[in-house]
């Protein structure tokens, strides 16, 4: 069973990648949030697959907070968001699917070359999948700059913190528990901030358009 672990990290990481795609191709606000579910989801399967190849305890408790946060609170929360805001879709975007999926293309190819030296380097079981972790961030951060919505960049930042998480685990087999419930609070605090933030922009302009932001600069 071991001698397979490898291959089933390298696979949900795989996974992880392909969501990420599919995050920065989706028009669906809904749809948008249940692919960052199921991502955390593939972040949950390979931290804990992790943890069973090192007998690493702490990353039993990584995963499972992950799971509570990333899977099930954050997600749920969002979905009552959107409901309460009646925002279902996220149309303008500062350029069309094909571009951004070719200029995503274009961001895996440079994390993969940025990040081989170091993959050699790492003694991690799963250290090969550092460069799918930094995809993954650079995805996240595309899709962050590229929508107008602030749903979807909140989501944006939430799957970055997803890459970053991965790439700590593959890169060095988990981070200290003081470290990820460090991580977790602050995600945690920024979700709530940004909900609220997202409630003051709907009550001032009837949108959540941060566009409208602009015009509150001092002339």
């Amino acid at each position: 069973m071991l001698r397979h672990v490898p291959q089933l990290i390298n696979l949900f990481a795989t996974l992880i990648l392909l969501l990420s795609f599919a995050m920065i191709s989706q028009r669906r606000i809904g749809s948008l949030i249940n692919l960052f579910m199921m991502q955390g989801a593939a972040l949950v399967a390979a931290s804990w697959l992790l943890a069973y190849a090192t007998q690493q305890p702490d990353l039993y408790w990584s995963g499972a907070l992950t799971l509570l946060l990333k899977v099930v609170f954050i997600p749920w929360m969002l979905q009552r968001l959107i409901r309460k805001l009646n925002v279902r879709w996220d149309v303008e975007t500062l350029i069309n699917i094909p571009t951004t999926m070719l200029v995503g293309i274009a961001l895996v190819i440079f994390a993969f070359g940025l990040a081989l030296p170091v993959s050699r380097l790492s003694h991690s079981m799963a250290g090969g999948s550092l460069g799918i972790a930094l995809a993954c961030v650079l995805l996240a951060f595309m899709m962050m700059i590229t929508r107008s919505k602030a749903v979807p960049q909140v989501i944006g930042f939430l799957s970055m913190e997803n890459g970053l998480i991965f790439a700590a685990t593959t890169a060095t087999n988990g981070m200290p528990m003081i470290v990820e419930f460090g991580i977790a609070l602050d995600v945690l605090v920024g979700v709530l901030i940004l909900g609220v933030f997202m409630f003051q922009i709907r009550e001032k302009f009837d949108s959540l358009d941060i566009h409208h932001l602009e015009s509150l600069r001092e002339d």
